[in-house]
């Protein structure tokens, strides 16, 4: 099994990056299908409208990720990793009021978002939560062709058939050939004796049987780079988020108090978790937002490595940049095992799979850059991601601002209290992250869809919303 770093980290907008990337990126796929020849085109047909309806969790909470928006932005060409979020309301209007999308290298189409847009909570469909359906018609409006997308988390899109070959071959070997394909952390541990290696050093190696050294160097530092920015513009802004709760931004006045405590030489015992949290709600403050932010590994859940990240930049002397490339390698690891044995979806698992899954790869990250062992470094994540079991996804009015952003901040100190302790032992522990983790599989089943994303249960209805 191999997932690539950038798979786990991917630079994107906010709110949601199976909400909002996912979605903007489905309706890329569906664009670049309609000028392939990957499908039956009747002779002289050409597309003429297009429509789509967003399913499940999707439709459920789609207004409040901005679902409709990153549809539409789709549908004009831009794409998550480079759309500028000044413009996107530019561009939205623009398709609202001339009811055609004009994509580049496209004839343009018809797409009235009031009609061609359908939320549809009635009818999920069957392979996953966050399903969504593109069909384009010609002059005469007749369907030409239909397209069955699922976004899965993180910001992964796949087909309806992708995701049935995906699940029949979960248990095999997949992907690149690597020269160290582990699938579970048992064999994450098994290989790191056999080689002697650090977890980072192979997930090194097997990146680098992709990629030169530059290039992932480069990659690497091209993902903190966006990370560190998204911390610094939410360190600096302020005022209301949008959506409608009237929610305050709090990261810059938090911020302004810890620095003149910091000057004054104030003894505060509760430094460090300060920090953590203000540095995790500054990301999650710009995500509430749709700004520019780095899955890890999804949008909801984007402060807690970056916050983490920081932590040890700030407190600890020998940090450096080769360190932060060691993080990342690491955290990606254990986010790769989680995702291939469960899900980092909240819509498949709950926040625990969200926020829980940042903090076992924060944890893991931060021991393996502190000198811990790759035992040690397995523990860590178990820690944190025990501590999160059974966390539900149940953001009030559907967007991911409370209890999102909060929850971020403790899960980064959640990340740095389980590096901690698990520096202070052997590596030899109880339960295994491979148990933890097919715990949180099993739990995420189990858990009622009201607790899913789908803002039916939970804060989202005891909460009266402002």
């Amino acid at each position: 099994m191999f997932l690539s770093v950038f798979d786990v980290f991917k630079i994107g907008i906010g709110p949601s990056s199976s909400h909002t990337m996912g979605p903007m990126s489905a309706a890329n796929r569906f664009l670049d299908l309609i000028l392939s020849d990957d499908w039956p085109r009747p002779s002289n047909a050409h597309v003429a409208t297009i429509r789509m309806s967003l399913h499940g969790s999707l439709a459920y909470t789609g207004v409040g990720h901005g679902s409709d928006r990153a549809v539409i932005l789709g549908l004009m060409g831009e794409r998550p990793d480079s759309v500028d979020p000044d413009q996107m309301d530019a561009i939205v209007g623009e398709v609202e009021r001339t009811g055609r999308i004009t994509p580049p290298g496209h004839p343009g189409y018809a797409f009235q978002p009031k009609t061609d847009l359908i939320f549809d909570k009635k009818n999920p469909l069957p392979g996953h939560a966050n399903g969504m359906t593109f069909s384009a018609y010609d002059r005469d409006d007749r369907l030409l062709l239909k397209r069955i997308y699922y976004s899965v988390g993180g910001g992964f899109v796949v087909t309806d058939t992708e995701l049935e070959q995906m699940r029949a071959s979960k248990a095999k070997a997949g992907g690149a050939k690597v020269p160290f394909p582990f699938s579970s952390a048992k064999q994450m541990l098994e290989m790191a004796e056999r080689s002697g290696m650090t977890i980072a050093q192979m997930k090194r190696a097997n990146e680098e049987a992709t990629m030169s050294r530059e290039a992932l160097d480069a990659g690497l530092d091209r993902i903190w780079g966006a990370m560190k920015s998204c911390i610094d513009r939410g360190l600096k802004n302020e005022g209301i988020m949008p959506g409608g709760l009237k929610v305050r931004r709090r990261a810059r006045s938090i911020h302004d108090k810890l620095q003149e405590e910091w000057r004054s030489n104030k003894a505060n015992p509760l430094l460090a978790n300060d920090w953590l949290s203000v540095y995790a709600m500054a990301v999650n403050e710009e995500n509430a937002a749709g700004g520019r932010v780095v899955t890890s590994p999804t949008n909801g859940a984007a402060g807690v490595v970056p916050a983490t990240i920081r932590y040890y930049l700030h407190f600890h002397e020998d940090a450096d940049q080769d360190g932060i490339r060691d993080y990342l390698l690491t955290a990606a690891a254990v986010g790769g095992i989680i995702k291939h044995n469960a899900s980092i979806s909240g819509a498949e698992v709950g926040c625990q799979g969200e926020v829980g899954s940042a903090s076992a790869m924060a944890a893991a990250g931060l021991a393996a850059v502190m000198g811990g062992s790759p035992e040690q470094v397995e523990n860590a994540a178990e820690i944190a991601l025990e501590h999160h079991l059974g966390m539900t996804c149940d953001p009030i009015a559907g967007l991911v601002q409370v209890p999102c952003i909060e929850r971020n901040a403790l899960g980064a100190v959640k990340a740095v209290t389980a590096a901690s302790l698990s520096l202070k032992g052997d590596g030899q522990h109880f339960v295994p992250l491979d148990a933890c983790i097919e715990t949180m599989r099993q739990t995420g089943v189990d858990m009622n869809e009201k607790y899913k994303e789908t803002s039916t249960g939970g804060l989202a209805v005891n909460v009266v919303e402002c």
